[in-house]
C-alpha cells in the first residue's frame, strides 16, 4: 500500500506557472504507474498526466501538450507537475494517483491509490 500527499498548488494569474508535487510513503513509487488527475467544480475527474514506472514514458491530455511536464524521482519517491503557461480552465484540483499494474491509463477507476489533492485556482 502507498500513502500519497500533494503540495504546490495554489493561486495565480493567467501565463503564471505552478510545480505540484506528489510525495508518497509506504511501498516503493517505482512499482507504480502514475497519473496526476484535476477535477473543476461539476465536472468529472479528467485524466491530465501520466508516467511510466521509470520514467521512460509519459502521457498529456491534449489540452497540456507543450505546458504541462510530468517527471518522477524514485529515489525521492516522488512525483512532479510542472504546469506553466496556466489558463483560467486550468482550474481545479489536481490529484497524483498510484497505479499497481500495467501501464498508464486515462481511466481514473483503473488507480488504487489517490492523494487527497491540492487546489489550483487560475485568474484571468
Amino acid at each position: 500500500q502507498v500513502q500519497l500527499v500533494e503540495s504546490g498548488g495554489g493561486l495565480v494569474q493567467a501565463g503564471g506557472s505552478l510545480r505540484l508535487s506528489c510525495a508518497a510513503s509506504g511501498r516503493t513509487l517505482s512499482s507504480y504507474a502514475m497519473g496526476w488527475f484535476r477535477q473543476a467544480p461539476g465536472k468529472e475527474r479528467e485524466f491530465v498526466a501520466g508516467i511510466s514506472r521509470s520514467g521512460d514514458s509519459t502521457y498529456y491530455t491534449d489540452s497540456v501538450k507543450a505546458r504541462f511536464t510530468i517527471a518522477r524521482d524514485n529515489a525521492k519517491n516522488t512525483v512532479y507537475l510542472q504546469t506553466n503557461s496556466l489558463k483560467p480552465e486550468d482550474t481545479g484540483v489536481y490529484y497524483c494517483a498510484a497505479k499497481r499494474w500495467g501501464m498508464v491509463t486515462m481511466r481514473p477507476n483503473d488507480y488504487e491509490y489517490w492523494g487527497q489533492g491540492t487546489q489550483v485556482t487560475v485568474s484571468s
